[in-house]
């Protein structure tokens, strides 16, 4: 980020790239915290992950605030408009990752009140591993500046949809094998298609930290193939 001769303008853009450091820990917290809750069927966890998602809100609207006003009042040009423009994107999809994960923690509930065991989530515990890493990584790259980190990034998304197909096949195998698993495993259907889609808003946080970095677009993304429609399909 370029410097200014008005001391206040960097001060400025630098607090709105910190509210974007701050998002991203969150995210990753939230993420975290609801895979645990929902392995571990802590409920007590698992509201604590729908509360933060009030917090997450305020800071998204503290950041639209602050980089609109940055807009009218500063007029910035070419990289410095970039940055603020990609950080208002990203914070966009940073607060849709805290939705997923309070998502993912009002099941909780009921997936701990059902006779099935744990075990059925262990699948999705392994899949939340490759998007938390991606949570967190996407933001460290950011910070850094990582062009080619955040261009290797985006293209990971396709690991996490492999995984999510493989979840879905090995769900759906238990809910066949022993209908008393069907409620349970519903529920983490849900939870492993919230994670697939915590994956794709990372996929688009890369984009516009690229292009923030670069000036750049990147190419056209792949097209998303649903695999678990093939998957129920051939059964």
């Amino acid at each position: 980020m370029s410097k200014h001769t008005v001391t206040s303008f960097d001060e400025e853009l630098t607090h709105i790239d910190r509210l974007i450091r701050d998002m991203g820990d969150l995210a990753g917290s939230m993420v975290g915290a609801a895979i645990r809750s929902l392995v571990l069927s802590d409920n007590a966890l698992a509201q604590r992950v729908i509360s933060d998602d009030v917090i997450m809100d305020a800071r998204q609207r503290e950041l639209d605030d602050r980089a609109i006003t940055l807009i009218g009042k500063r007029q910035p040009m070419a990289q410095d408009l970039r940055a603020v423009v990609g950080a208002i994107c990203m914070a966009g999809d940073l607060e849709r990752i805290g939705d997923l994960a309070k998502n993912i923690a009002k099941r909780v509930s009921a997936v701990g009140q059902s006779a099935a065991p744990i075990k059925l989530a262990h699948g999705i515990e392994g899949m939340s591993e490759m998007v938390l890493g991606q949570v967190r990584g996407v933001i460290e790259l950011y910070s850094a500046r990582d062009a080619d980190g955040l261009k290797a990034l985006r293209t990971d998304d396709e690991k996490i949809d492999v995984k999510y197909t493989a979840v879905f096949r090995e769900l759906l195998t238990y809910m066949m094998e022993d209908p008393r698993n069907i409620t349970t495993c519903t529920h983490l259907l849900f939870c492993a298609k919230n994670l697939e889609r915590i994956g794709d808003h990372v996929t688009n946080i890369a984009e516009n930290a690229y292009y923030v970095v670069t000036g750049e677009q990147l190419p056209v993304s792949r097209p998303k193939i649903d695999e678990t429609t093939l998957s129920v399909l051939a059964q």
